[in-house]
């Protein structure tokens, strides 16, 4: 009996848990392929039930699963499809995460706490992943979390791609929204040819920040707030207070993950900027979108990290 040769389209499998189906379903599609059939199902007592529809034996699978709220379910129905796709005989598993929330949680800054960015990390890989594709971590040290491969992303080209095309950047200075964020927005001012500003920030606590001084030239320039993602508002608000004081001529806002959670709407619908950019790295429902949001795709991006890993290529190359 001879062996068969899989063809990419017969060893690939993308498949999608409940967070971002339409991101996975483009996925597939720039790809060539139709996302596999998960069935993800509740039993009277709450627990989660996830069946693999599809078959997997020797197969390259990669699950994608943001983590966004409700986040412990999304993270429990990645475990759980993980554990079912090792149990089927899966060849290799790659957990896409293309939103790791829990990055924010990459130290121990208080007594008794965990890093519970470090703990996700384990479970994964003891759930059956045997790497990670993760896109603009919080924190660059979460990357060393992971005991399997970790390639991570960044939407930084795909943010600076729309600036350009849609903006006049003569005038343009980035900001930084604090001091831990430099190195991110050093980054994004680099690509985009920009100079960069950083605000010097106070954080109380997780929903009170207090703004001082801008450290950099921003009177009477163009600016863009640059982040790795926007979840409240509440540090992008204090920040447009603080600029608007410091006497910029325009704000406009650039973030990868658009989580925009609690009072996040409101707030950005009302708030004193010209535009602002994310990404579908979380799923951005027609209920939270308003005139001045863009949200851009990181499909293609996605897509052409998952061609390489599959045909054993550089990913950095993609950068």
């Amino acid at each position: 009996m001879h062996a068969t040769v899989l063809t990419m389209i017969d060893a690939l499998r993308i498949f999608s848990c409940s967070s971002n189906p339409q991101l996975a379903s483009e996925i597939a599609g720039h790809l060539g392929l139709a996302v596999s059939p998960l069935v993800v199902s509740r039993f009277s007592n709450d627990n989660l039930h996830v069946q693999v529809q599809d078959n997997v034996r020797e197969r390259d699978v990669f699950v994608v699963q943001s983590f966004s709220e409700p986040v412990s379910d999304h993270i429990m129905e990645l475990m759980i499809t993980l554990d079912a796709l090792r149990s089927a005989s899966a060849r290799r598993v790659t957990a896409v995460i293309p939103y790791y929330s829990y990055a924010r949680s990459d130290k121990k800054d208080a007594p008794r706490i965990s890093i519970t960015g470090r703990l996700i990390a384990d479970m994964l890989k003891t759930a059956g992943a045997d790497r990670v594709l993760t896109m603009d971590l919080h924190a660059d040290q979460v990357h060393g979390f992971f005991s399997v491969p970790v390639d991570h992303l960044s939407a930084i080209p795909i943010i600076v791609d729309h600036f350009r095309k849609t903006h006049d950047i003569s005038n343009l200075v980035a900001v930084a929204t604090d001091a831990g964020g430099a190195k991110r927005v050093g980054r994004f001012s680099e690509r985009l040819g920009v100079p960069m500003a950083i605000i010097d920030k106070r954080r109380v606590s997780d929903t009170d920040v207090k703004q001082g001084q801008v450290v950099g030239d921003v009177q009477g320039r163009d600016v863009v707030i640059f982040d790795d993602e926007i979840a409240t508002g509440g540090t992008l608000l204090a920040t447009i207070g603080t600029l608007r004081a410091a006497g910029v001529r325009s704000i406009h806002v650039g973030a990868a993950h658009g989580v925009l959670c609690g009072p996040a709407i409101e707030r950005l619908r009302n708030a004193d900027i010209e535009s602002i950019v994310v990404t579908n790295t979380v799923s951005v429902p027609p209920e939270k979108r308003f005139d001045k949001l863009t949200v851009l795709t990181v499909a293609p991006l996605i897509a052409a990290a998952i061609e390489r890993i599959h045909t054993g290529e550089s990913v950095g190359a993609l950068f």
